[in-house]
């Protein structure tokens, strides 16, 4: 399946979908991520970036995410892979929406007279640099989050036990590698968030979240209905993540450590052999974990839910931050935008935008 066919109509582009493109089930399911001096959000159908460029205005782009090859790809829109498609689909759309915000941060207000028009990357090239971009990412994570905690278990372990050229109480190693995951991802949360431009960041994270529950409550976008509403979402990637990360700590710590290798091997050599296996592993964590959040997206105001998902809520106490006007400004415009595109299949794309969403 191509690209859905599009009619330009000024500032706006109208965009004809398939009428099997969206499940009644999924019309109204949000999500987003915040960007520099932004908010992307998203919808089952597209996804709309609203950033305040340095002139202090708000810039849009709106795109349809059947455009996109993972969009295109049903089979992993099924339960228990559309975890995997999330995540890929998330990193992906959040490296677009990342390098978008940064170009309109440093875009020049006014071109210079006489001036060469800055030359494009073409869109092939553009697709290949930001799959390496993925690709590199996920690859230091699971060598610093993943691999790292491993052979620090392991030196740990052998060091307490006064045996350099072995590894004992392996069950013991596999736990304490868990822990140390656990510790590194939190502290590195909390070095983030005494960061002020992170924590700016932050701020817009608690926007998208704030807009995001004031459409779920049925109640109009506005600035004060928005502000009034919790910055804490029981479908936030920081949930996510949190899930993945109780569930690796009853998982890892049952494949044994000598399954590849000999527990007299090198540190070392132990934590790159357990890579492979978190690799194949996590894709099935990141699956259960998906279905958890779909299903306490669904019932969020159940009691259960907020136990189930109390980790990963206190968490966003760390990873959002109370947000001000501007910051509810932009999320507003970003979200609006997506749901126009979604009932309109008008894709707003606008370099000055107006407060026409904003009443």
């Amino acid at each position: 399946m191509g690209p859905a066919p599009v009619e330009s109509r000024g500032r706006y582009t109208r965009v004809t979908m398939p009428e099997d493109q969206l499940s009644k089930s999924e019309y109204l399911t949000f999500g987003g991520l915040a960007v520099v001096e932004g908010v992307m959000m998203r919808s089952p159908g597209h996804y709309s970036i609203a950033c305040r460029a340095p002139s202090g205005k708000i810039v849009v782009k709106t795109e349809p995410l059947a455009s996109t090859w993972i969009g295109r790809q049903k089979w992993l829109k099924k339960p228990f892979l559309r975890g995997t498609l999330a995540l890929l689909d998330t990193m992906v759309l959040g490296q677009k929406a990342m390098n978008w915000a940064a170009e309109l941060q440093t875009r020049p207000a006014e071109p210079e007279p006489g001036g060469e028009p800055q030359k494009q990357i073409s869109k092939p090239l553009e697709n290949f640099l930001m799959l390496g971009a993925v690709v590199v990412g996920l690859v230091v994570q699971f060598i610093v989050f993943r691999g790292l905690p491993e052979y620090l278990a392991s030196l740990i372990v052998r060091k307490a036990a006064n045996s350099p050229d072995q590894e004992v109480h392996l069950t013991g190693t596999n736990y304490l590698a868990e822990v140390i995951k656990i510790v590194m991802f939190i502290g590195f949360l909390a070095i983030l968030s005494r960061m002020p431009a992170i924590l700016e960041v932050f701020r817009y994270h608690g926007a998208e979240h704030k807009a995001i529950n004031a459409k779920e409550a049925n109640q109009p976008l506005t600035i004060e209905n928005c502000r009034a509403q919790t910055r804490l979402h029981p479908r936030c990637g920081t949930n996510f993540l949190i899930i993945v990360t109780l569930l690796a700590f009853i998982v890892f710590p049952l494949i044994p450590r000598d399954l590849f290798v000999p527990i007299t091997s090198p540190a070392w050599l132990i934590a790159l052999s357990r890579l492979p296996l978190q690799v194949v592993v996590f894709p099935i964590l990141a699956g259960v974990s998906y279905e958890v959040i779909r299903a306490a997206g669904k019932a969020k105001d159940q009691k259960w839910v907020n136990i189930i998902l109390k980790p990963g809520l206190m968490t966003q106490l760390v990873t959002t931050a109370e947000p001000e006007k501007k910051h509810l400004e932009v999320a507003i415009v970003a979200l609006n935008s997506v749901i126009k595109a979604e009932e309109s299949g008008e894709l707003n794309n606008s370099e000055d935008y107006k407060a026409e969403f904003l009443a």
